[in-house]
């Protein structure tokens, strides 16, 4: 069985040199405060992360660590997009609600939690050719919930070759 030998041999180096290319950087950025609303930062993010040139493929993690903030991905062109995202959100989940009991920090603060649990606290996006794969109307949203919400700390994990 010389050619069962032989196959099981060169999968085994084939796993192995592929193993040596497979990386992992994982970063922490710090976003300048913005006020409310929906903000594109794809390329302040981009701007962060010189390593991801790198990458001929692999999938890039996107995670905010607050709770009254999230990420979204959506139209990065118009900006009347974020100012109806922001209107959605503030109708759907309104202040001032007299069944909240949360309100330590304001009337801003349990909207501002609601809104970050329905968009989302991370994203995960394919990587191409050390760019990250978004459709060509997408961008990365910080979506700041709080009236004075502060700077924002995002950590990006990427793993690929």
């Amino acid at each position: 069985m010389p050619g069962f030998f032989f196959d099981k041999l060169s999968t085994s180096k084939h796993i192995q040199s592929r193993r040596r290319l497979n990386m992992w950087i994982q970063k922490e950025i710090l976003l300048k405060p913005r006020s409310r609303g929906f903000h594109l930062i794809t390329e302040e993010l981009l701007r962060e992360l010189p390593e991801l040139r790198n990458f001929r493929v692999g999938m890039m993690n996107v995670f905010i660590m607050h709770t009254s903030a999230s990420l979204t991905i959506n139209e990065n062109a118009d900006p009347t997009v974020r100012q109806d995202f922001e209107s959605y959100f503030n109708h759907a989940v309104p202040e001032d609600e007299p069944y909240y009991i949360h309100q330590d920090e304001g009337s801003d603060d349990l909207p501002a939690h609601l809104k970050s649990s329905l968009l989302g606290s991370s994203l995960n996006l394919p990587i191409s050719n050390g760019q990250p794969r978004l459709g060509t109307w997408q961008g990365i949203y910080l979506c700041e919930h709080r009236n004075h919400g502060g700077s924002r700390r995002i950590i990006v994990t990427i793993q690929g070759e």
